[in-house]
Formats: C-alpha cells, structure tokens, sequence
C-alpha cells in the first residue's frame, strides 16, 4: 500500500509538473521525442526493409547448398576470371551426388533462361523459365494456387507440360482456368498442369514465380542447349534441418565432387558451394551500419531531451522544496523522496518516448510502394526502454539533492 501510495504521489506531482509550465516541458520532452522517433523509426524501417529484401531471396531455400561455379557474394578482390574458367556443372555428376550422398535430404538439377511463351494471339515476355528433375519439390517449396507438380514419368519422358505463374496465366487465359490448356515456348507446345501460387509484387522482384514456366528437365535441353558454351545448370541438395547435418553434408559433397572431377589433393576446388545464408548475412550486416546511424542520429536527440528533463527536475526541486522538508519532518525517508523524483523524471521521459512511438506508428499506414512498414513489438520495448533510461540518468541527480536536503533548512528555505 505504501509502494502504492509513493507510486500515486509521484504521478500527481508528475501531472502538477506538466501543467505548471506546458510550454516549458513541451519543449524540454521535444528532444527526448525526436530522439525516440528517429531511432524508432530507423529501426522499424531497417526491419521492413530486410525482411523484404530476404524475402525476395526466399527462392533460394533454406538449409540449402547449391554447387555452381561462381560465389554468391565477394568483395573487391573478387577473383571472377579464376571463376570464369571453372567447368560447368553436368547431369552426370547430379546423378553420381544423387546416388552416392548420404547426409543429404535431397539432391536436384535444374537450369534456366528468359524467354516468350505464346497462346494464341496473346504473349508474355520476360518470362522465366525453368526446367526441374522430379527431386525439384524436395529441395525448394513448390507452392501450387491449382493444379499439380510433374509426375515423375512426366520428367523421365519429358513430356512437354507446364507449371506457370499467376501473371502469365492471367494474362494468356484472361484470368480463366489455364489447366490443361496449350502454350507455345519457342514453338513447341505444352499443357498446363499448375498453376504457382500468387507471391504478389515486393521491394525487389528478383525470382518471382508469377512471372516464371517450369517444364521438365529433358523438355528444357530439347529447346535449349545446356553444358560448358551453354546455360550453366545448378545443382542444389537440401540438408538436414540441424546445422551439424548441413556441415556434413558440405564436407561430404566436397569430397565426393573432388573425386568425380578427378582433381588432385593439391589443386583447390573448381566449384562454388553457395548457401542462403552467405547472402542473408551480408544483407544483415549492412543493415547493423544503418541501425547504428541511426542510433548515432537519435542519441543527439536524446542527449538533448536529457538535459531537458534534468532542467525539469532541478526547477521542480527548487519549486517543492519546503514540501519536500514537510514530508522529512513527518518522517519520509531519504528513498521515498529519492523514488518520488525519479518516478516524476521517468514519467516524464516516458511521455516523450511513447509520443514519439505514436508517431512511428502512424508512419506505418502511409503506402511506401511495395514496402510495408511494421512497427514490431521489439521496438516498442526498445523504445519505451530507452526513454525509461533517459529519465533515470536524468533524473538520478536531481532526485539524490532533493533527497539530501537538511529538513530544517528546506522548510526555511520556503
């Protein structure tokens, strides 16, 4: 009940603080805002923004391993003319890894290109097409809106069917039921046997498969040559879901692509094995260089807000003084009046910070194109954390002086 009490007082001569002067804490709680906001908002838009550049990603798979010739990613001394000349990967070496890995989940072989895909009067350029081995959907999602995947003696006898995106069929079939209906690629003629699963527009539209044709592997390389001089194939193997199985599977996929390739103890390896999260990890660590600009950007604020409070808590020391020897001469101890100033100078700062939450917030429901901006409930914590420090530290100085005054002396003080 005392706890209560003390909690109660404080908020009262928080509140009696506040009207006191408005324009005055207004504009000392201004910085403490600003500060709030610009690093809340930071915050919140490097989230949105990697989550959907990671997102734009997300074809890549997780726990996933593909073997090409080049690295994902690199740095200035990217060595691309030693990469260059590495071989292609081979459709004999997928089936040697499909048969001989043991530590992985699956294996796939696939290869692309952009093309035009024809039905009747109607086309659609651009399009990404893919032609996938039957272990395709054990490696990557395949989500299908209608429809089917490939049956596996469709792959073996590469029928010409097709699995297309929204985009492509809607705007071929007028966005009625493509399934079982013909289109034209490169003058060859498949069915359509699925339909993908509508992704809808992102920040970046890096492999999107409303835009993207899957057929068979053998339909592919009778429309396009595929080898060294061709298309470069991939080949991918999906791990097992605990990262130990997944170093495995590298170090056995090393091993045994070494041995097929019949490079020596001494050569280096002539192929890339590139994983997911070599890219996630470098868009993460962009984006810790922005979250500490921002920090940088909202601490000046913050800084500024800090002094604010204190000036709030010195004056309103001075204005109580003699109630604050009133409460001492009827017993209040040194904590209670140390606990009453602190609470005041954390209200305050608090009033600041969720001000500026509030702000952030309302910035979410502005359309920024394609990006959608989410206010996480990590930085409303953090948020409200900060501001929380910020009335301490400002607030700890003041409160310890109101605490120590002599009764006596600040009775007569008034």
């Amino acid at each position: 009940m005392i706890l209560l009490k003390l909690l109660w007082e404080s908020l009262v001569f928080a509140m009696q603080a506040l009207k006191s002067n408005l324009t005055r804490t207004v504009l000392s709680l201004l910085g403490v805002t600003v500060g709030i906001f610009a690093i809340i908002a930071v915050f919140t838009l490097v989230d949105s923004l990697e989550k959907n550049i990671k997102s734009s990603f997300s074809f890549l798979g997780s726990n996933v391993v593909t073997v090409n010739r080049f690295q994902f990613v690199g740095g200035p001394d990217y060595p691309w003319w030693k990469y260059f000349r590495r071989p292609y990967n081979t459709f004999d070496e997928y089936t040697f890894l499909r048969d001989k890995l043991k530590s992985a989940e699956a294996v796939t072989f696939s290869a692309s290109a952009n093309t035009t895909v024809q039905a009747g009067s109607n086309s659609y350029k651009g399009t990404n097409l893919t032609g996938v081995t039957f272990t395709y959907k054990d490696v990557y999602d395949v989500p299908l809106e209608s429809g089917r995947f490939f049956t596996e003696l469709e792959i073996n006898s590469s029928r010409n069917v097709a699995i297309v995106g929204t985009k492509i069929s809607n705007t071929l079939f007028s966005n009625s039921n493509p399934i079982g209906r013909e289109i034209k690629i490169k003058g060859a003629k498949f069915v359509v046997i699925g339909v993908f699963e509508e992704e809808g527009e992102g920040l970046f539209e890096i492999s999107s498969k409303d835009e993207a044709i899957m057929v068979p592997y053998g339909s592919f390389t009778k429309m396009y040559f595929v080898g060294q001089n061709g298309i470069e194939p991939s080949i991918a193997l999906k791990g097992r879901d605990e990262d130990v199985g997944l170093i495995e599977l590298e170090n056995e996929l090393i091993g045994l692509l070494r041995a097929k390739r019949g490079l020596k103890p001494t050569e280096e390896d002539n192929f890339a094995l590139n994983k997911s999260e070599f890219i996630m990890d470098t868009i993460g660590s962009i984006f810790d260089v922005i979250s500490a600009a921002g920090w940088v950007i909202g601490g000046f604020s913050i800084l500024v807000g800090g002094f604010g409070i204190a000036n709030i808590m010195f004056v309103s020391v001075k204005e109580r003084t003699n109630i604050i020897g009133i409460q001492k001469s009827l017993g209040a101890k040194n904590y209670f009046i140390l606990f009453q100033f602190l609470f005041e100078a954390v209200f305050l700062s608090l009033i600041g910070g969720i001000t500026g939450i509030l702000i952030v917030f309302a910035i979410t429901f502005i359309p920024i194109g394609s990006l959608e901006l989410v206010l996480s409930f990590k930085n409303i914590v953090l948020g409200l954390g900060i501001s929380s420090a910020i009335g301490i530290v400002s607030g700890i100085v003041p409160a310890t002086l109101a605490a120590r005054l002599d009764p006596v002396e600040a009775i007569r003080a008034a």
